[in-house]
């Protein structure tokens, strides 16, 4: 664990208060962000060979070249910061509190009579945002009980009193059938229309009660004014928000304003749960699966997230209940053992319980299925990672491959990729397998990328053949597994071995290996189509140049074979067929049209 003798000046000359440090790479990237109470002592571990760190910590400190450093007051504040450098570079060694998933959000636009709607898309110029909701469900119910109550548009259309005074617009069904009061005819005062929003507010806020006094308060006016229609039709929305109010809450409602957050961990991934809780209702939640990177505690994991998902919830509560003891600056963090609040976290850790019995299951299965492989294949390793194979062309047109990779026994879908066929002519499958594969392992040796545990031909002995051909000129033949899978009886073929492997055809890795052919198919076959219907658009554009008839086009495309072949030729290549005149008469037309079917990235 050496570093630099300007890296061990910088850990001594550190100050003993709260704040970020950062650690840079030889080449200047910012490689991990930490905060600490006191700076010297936190970074000065790093650095101790007594302090037994382990080996992810050891591989990051021999990466370390230059700290910086940023004093703040108090630990909160070196959290908040920690947790905004960590999002807007990202360093590797650092966790990002991030899900691939987008969740909707319900906004309030900022517009004349706002609207009320769905949204996965968040741009705070636009209006106010609830959410994120991770129950669409849920969110369709808020949606649906505000619109029921207090009769908001759902038309886009820009109702400033200019237009609204010109007649611009007319009421819709909407109105007709009672779901909206007309704003548009101006049929209904600015005023009442924002009295009825603000109450919106109130529910998407999670103060139901706020709005339930209201109409209280309403029905009992009305009552005495001897106005028993409108107390009834009071009645019918106070009722709506009482069914609400008792379907959603699920402990005490005089818990107006909590936060729970909940971890557990396994040895290499922790997961996380969060509720917000309002007036005894769930308002929000998040679930989290984390990829230890270092050797994080649960405590600096759930730090990171009760800053983290406050943050993006937008969420300013001060009281949170946990099941290991935080302490963060400004909040005040209890972990209960009796009353509502305990069965609050008793709730969170459930949901945690079933993140990680569905995490270890899904584990397990993938195990499974590559024991399962590695026995039915009689490899010498599991095929963690599998690439597949596959031509096609259509009549020996526009000849295209494909390869796909699975990882786990999943897709791995960045890793695909398509190939155009450079070497061959005519539809011939065995010498562009041999071209494919040579190319794509030709590429991985010179790259230093993985190989494959396992390399998978869709096709017979012929396809096979010609791919270990190709590895047998990258001195790479026995080194990956190779199989070929016939289509029609659905045979393993191995290479040097004329008898067929039938594997049951319910065995997990027979439906693993059909899921990657066909996938490859899937692939080859889409990217066949794009490039022919291109192609077929490219030989029209030509066809109907003016001056180049029938006969010089069909001379051009039998001579080159394609119009990409026709543009990449020279004028006296193109001479030799049409004459000069016509050969440059057709180079002038094609150059500017690039034909865009080079997709390939290998």
């Amino acid at each position: 664990m050496a570093e630099s003798e300007e890296v061990r000046e910088q850990v001594k000359n550190l100050p003993d208060q709260p704040g970020i440090y950062k650690f840079f790479s030889e080449e200047g990237e910012l490689i991990y962000v930490g905060k600490a109470k006191s700076l010297k002592k936190r970074v000065s571990n790093y650095f101790n060979k007594n302090t037994g760190v382990d080996n992810k910590t050891r591989k990051l400190v021999s990466q370390i070249r230059r700290i910086e450093f940023t004093i703040v007051n108090t630990e909160f504040d070196a959290l908040l910061l920690e947790n905004s450098l960590i999002k807007n570079n990202q360093p590797k060694y650092n966790i990002l509190l991030k899900d691939d998933k987008t969740y909707p959000y319900i906004y309030v636009s900022r517009e004349r009579f706002p609207r009320v709607i769905a949204t996965r898309t968040f741009d705070k110029s636009l209006g106010t945002y609830y959410g994120p909701y991770t129950s669409v469900k849920a969110m369709n119910s808020v949606l649906d009980l505000i619109h029921k109550l207090f009769f908001i548009r759902t038309c886009t259309f820009n109702l400033s009193e200019k237009n609204v005074n010109d007649g611009k617009y007319k009421v819709c069904l909407e109105f007709h059938i009672g779901n909206c009061k007309g704003p548009c005819e101006g049929l209904v005062t600015e005023e009442i229309y924002s009295e009825n929003i603000d109450k919106a507010h109130q529910i998407l806020k999670g103060h139901i009660s706020v709005v339930k006094t209201y109409y209280k308060d309403q029905i009992q006016e009305a009552a005495e004014n001897l106005e028993f229609e409108k107390a009834h039709k009071l009645k019918l929305k106070f009722d709506l928000l009482e069914k609400f109010q008792t379907s959603s809450v699920i402990v005490n409602p005089k818990i107006t304003d909590l936060d729970v957050f909940t971890i557990k961990s396994l040895e290499k991934n922790a997961f996380i749960n969060y509720l917000h809780i309002v007036n005894g209702a769930i308002l929000q939640t998040k679930n989290l699966e984390i990829k230890k990177k270092l050797d994080e505690t649960d405590e600096d994991l759930l730090k990171l997230a009760i800053i983290g998902i406050r943050e993006e919830m937008e969420v300013t509560t001060r009281d949170i209940i946990a099941n290991i003891p935080v302490e963060i600056d400004e909040l005040k963090i209890t972990v209960p053992s009796i009353g509502d609040k305990k069965k609050l976290l008793d709730l969170s850790l459930n949901n945690i319980a079933y993140q990680m019995s569905k995490s270890i299951s899904n584990n397990e299965r993938d195990s499974r299925i590559l024991n399962t492989m590695q026995e039915d294949l009689r490899l010498k390793e599991k095929p963690f990672h599998i690439e597949c194979f596959d031509n096609s062309n259509i009549q020996g047109t526009n000849p295209v491959a494909s390869m796909v990779v699975f990882k786990n026994a999943k897709p791995s879908k960045k890793d695909y990729r398509h190939y155009n066929i450079k070497t061959v002519v005519g539809p011939n499958d065995f010498d562009s397998m041999h071209e494919i594969v040579h190319r794509r392992y030709k590429r991985v040796l010179e790259e230093g990328q993985p190989l494959p545990n396992l390399i998978v031909i869709d096709g017979g002995k012929g396809q096979l053949s010609a791919a270990c051909q190709a590895l047998q000129e990258l001195d790479l033949y026995g080194k990956i597994p190779i199989v070929g899978i016939a289509k029609r009886l659905e045979e393993i073929y191995y290479p040097d071995d004329s008898l067929p492997l039938y594997i049951d055809k319910k065995s997990e890795s027979l439906k693993v290996i059909q899921q990657i052919r066909n996938e490859a198919h899937r692939f080859a076959i889409t990217f066949h189509r794009t490039k022919r219907s291109k192609s077929t658009l490219a030989k029209s554009k030509l066809a109907s140049i003016k001056g180049v008839g029938e006969s010089t086009f069909q001379k051009l495309v039998s001579h080159f074979g394609s119009v990409s072949k026709i543009r990449q030729a020279s004028v006296e290549e193109l001479a030799e067929i049409v004459g000069k005149a016509k050969a440059e008469l057709v180079l002038l037309n094609l150059a500017g049209e690039k034909e865009s079917d080079n997709q390939e990235s290998h």
